[in-house]
Order: structure tokens, then sequence, then C-alpha cells
């Protein structure tokens, strides 16, 4: 499902990635562990197509990230691939529902079809009853189920998660484990979690150890 090919990245004079290669099975779950500017996060941008490399591939479901024009590669970003950030990234005007459904809309959704699939997200995350808050009315915990739900909307091939458990207290981080693993064994996803979050990375399939800009 994903497959990176000898991936470099600097910022100025400095050298974050180092000819970084990993392939994710489909339906595989990932957590990339590794001390602080180990260059984890560079790394899942770059699988995500948020940031592009220097050198290297990124293959995901068989397309050459590297070969779409923007548009393109935009409509590939919004239909294949979910993201969940350690700070959720709600838009504060929006109720739950409406910021789990804006990526089926961006996607081209009709409204009815974007509400109804959101819903049942909602549900799924057991976030429904509270779906017309807005976010500054929901826990910690309730605003990061309302961002898995919202990269799950496109029912993408791939999930990239930064960081999900690294802002929420025991009880919450429990939940989100919980919920990680139900959205890979019923949905399908090819999960990749960036973690410092050892409990997290132990549930996972395999763990990616990077230091330094490579993966022991």
């Amino acid at each position: 499902m994903i497959k990176a090919c000898d991936i470099h990245k600097s910022f100025g004079n400095l050298e974050v990635l180092r000819g970084v290669s990993m392939e994710v099975a489909s339906g595989e779950m990932v957590a990339i562990v590794g001390a602080s500017g180990a260059g984890k996060t560079t790394l899942l941008q770059i699988v995500g197509t948020l940031l592009q490399p220097d050198g290297g591939s990124v293959r995901i479901a068989g397309v050459d990230v590297g070969s779409l024009d923007d548009k393109r590669l935009s409509l590939f970003r919004n239909r294949h691939i979910g993201f969940v950030f350690q700070f959720h990234h709600l838009l504060p005007e929006f109720t739950a529902l409406e910021n789990v459904m804006l990526p089926a809309l961006i996607g081209g959704a009709s409204r009815k079809e974007a509400e109804c699939r959101a819903k049942e997200l909602l549900e799924m995350v057991n976030l429904l009853p509270r779906a017309s808050h807005k976010p500054s009315a929901l826990s910690g915990g309730e605003q990061q189920r309302a961002a898995i739900a919202r990269a799950l909307i496109n029912r993408p091939s791939v999930v990239l998660a930064d960081e999900p458990t690294g802002n929420l207290d025991t009880k919450n981080r429990d939940e989100i484990y919980s919920l990680l693993g139900r959205v890979r064994s019923e949905l399908g996803q090819t999960i990749v979690i960036v973690t410092h979050d050892e409990r997290l990375a132990a549930q996972t399939d395999r763990k990616i150890v990077m230091s330094d800009g490579a993966i022991l």
C-alpha cells in the first residue's frame, strides 16, 4: 500500500531524512517511533504528500505521487489519505457533524450523502449525541474522535496519524487505542502512526524505529 524509496529531505543545512526507505502492507498498522528530531513527522508528511522530498519516491496504492500535478495530487490526497494530528485541527465555527462532513463535500459528495456518512462515523466513534456541538463544547478526547471520523469520511486507503494521543489523558488515550484498532479491523484501513506513546506502539503490528534521519 505504501512504498517509500530513498527519501531525502533537508531544511537549509539540516539534513532531516537520509535515504529512508520503508514499505507498509495493505491493512497493516505500523508505528514509527524514535526520539524527537529523528525525522518521524517529516517522513509522515512526505508519505502524506503534504511535503515534497528533495530526493526519492513515494508510491501509494501503486500511484507514484511525485508524478502528479498540484490539482491531481489534491484530488488523490482527498480520496486516498486520511489525516489525524495531535492537535485535532477542527474548524471552530462548525459543529462536529459539519467538520466530519467537510472532506466529503470537498470531494464532490452531495450534502445528503456526506451527512449520512458522517453520522455513521460519529456513531462508530461514540460521538453521535454530540454531533451538533462545536469543538469548544467537546472534551479533548471527543475532539480527537471527531478528527478520526473526519479522516475516515472518504474511505481512504491510508490513515496517517501524527501523535494522536499526545495531547490526551490516560482515559482518553485508552479510548483512542481501542478506536484505532476497531478502524483497522472493521474498515480495513492501512494505518501509520507516529508516536512517542509506547503503549500505543505496542498495539500495532510492527514498529519502525528512527534515529537521526534514518531507520534503524
